[in-house]
């Protein structure tokens, strides 16, 4: 098995080494890439030293005989260069937002529809954005009792979904606020230690965010329900790591509080903590570093007789990047 990373020395490029190394995904050959500026850095990886990061080129031959190449670059990366890379038969999984809604590129949960893995005619597969992957693998279940018309979410975003330097930017300023000087302000578009920011990504002309168009448009999509209707409010969190989420949905026939705490509990990549007291609920200080989505507060709807809400964290950076993708190229093995 020959597998290559793009981007391997960002935070997701990272956290692909992480989930490969705690893994039992056969790896004999591992071709990492990067920028001019990662080129040549090596990594601990099984035991051994890494071959060199190779700065990324549009040379064919160095995708050659690879099985499975994940991406995590960005989105202009991925459109120059995701064809080169699948040139030469390799499956392209792509964590950017390049190719999610091109309808001859797959959008992939495994949990949630893994067979359109086995369907990808350009060798192309997009990786959802990270709050929508969180949210499909709850909804499935939920789904599966009762069709869902209706969903509304607010996520909690942690810094970690702005890469590293999110990271070291929200370390930085609770270390400058603390002594008593003034927070430097470069990824975010203010300040977030010790604040809420209801904007990530950019505006679109109905007033939505692109993060919240990317979760109405991509969940329709994923649940292969063009009639399903998605509404988000998106948010920046000062946490440093795992993403959180309000949700409430909507079915066509009503719910009982049983049924969904019994499908949680059954769902594949779900995990349930829904106590009714102190720490009876999943938190991201808790979740950060795990692979599961965790469920919480799971109740009815007070203003809707068909509305279930509850409450999700689950770790940006595994879950909502590397850890799926990798499920991705399982599935398609397992499924060959």
């Amino acid at each position: 098995m020959k597998i290559a990373i793009v981007g391997a020395s960002g935070a997701v490029g990272q956290e692909f080494l992480n989930v490969l190394e705690s893994s039992d995904f056969k790896v004999d050959e591992l071709r990492l890439f990067g920028s001019s500026r990662s080129k040549g850095r090596t990594y601990n990886f099984r035991g051994a030293i890494t071959e060199p990061v190779r700065e990324l080129t549009d040379n064919k031959a160095d995708f050659e005989d690879l099985d499975f190449v994940f991406v995590s670059a960005g989105a202009d990366v991925s459109r120059k260069y995701a064809d080169i890379m699948a040139s030469g038969g390799a499956v392209v999984i792509d964590n950017s937002s390049a190719f999610r809604m091109d309808d001859d590129v797959p959008l992939v949960v495994p949990e949630v529809n893994g067979d359109d893995a086995l369907n990808a005619p350009r060798g192309i597969i997009a990786n959802p954005n990270c709050t929508t992957i969180q949210m499909v693998v709850t909804l499935k279940p939920i789904n599966d009792i009762s069709p869902i018309r209706r969903v509304h979410v607010a996520t909690y975003q942690a810094a970690s979904g702005a890469g590293a330097t999110g990271m070291e930017e929200l370390s930085e300023q609770s270390k400058q606020l603390a002594n008593g000087q003034e927070p430097t302000v470069k990824k975010f578009v203010s300040q977030l230690a010790f604040n809420l920011i209801p904007h990530i990504d950019t505006f679109t002309d109905n007033g939505y965010t692109r993060e919240e168009m990317k979760m109405h448009f991509e969940t329709k999509k994923i649940m292969h329900s063009p009639a399903l209707e998605v509404s988000a409010t998106c948010v920046r969190v000062p946490v440093m790591r795992a993403h959180s989420e309000a949700i409430w949905v909507e079915t066509e026939s009503p719910i009982s509080i049983e049924q969904a705490r019994h499908a949680f509990q059954k769902a594949q990549g779900v995990v349930l903590i829904d106590r009714n007291e102190a720490n009876g609920y999943p938190m991201p200080l808790d979740v950060a570093g795990t692979d599961p989505v965790f469920v919480g507060r799971v109740r009815a709807d007070l203003a809707n007789p068909c509305g279930i809400s509850f409450w999700t964290v689950g770790d940006q950076i595994r879950k909502g990047a590397a850890l799926n993708a990798v499920q991705i190229a399982k599935y398609i093995i397992d499924h060959r």
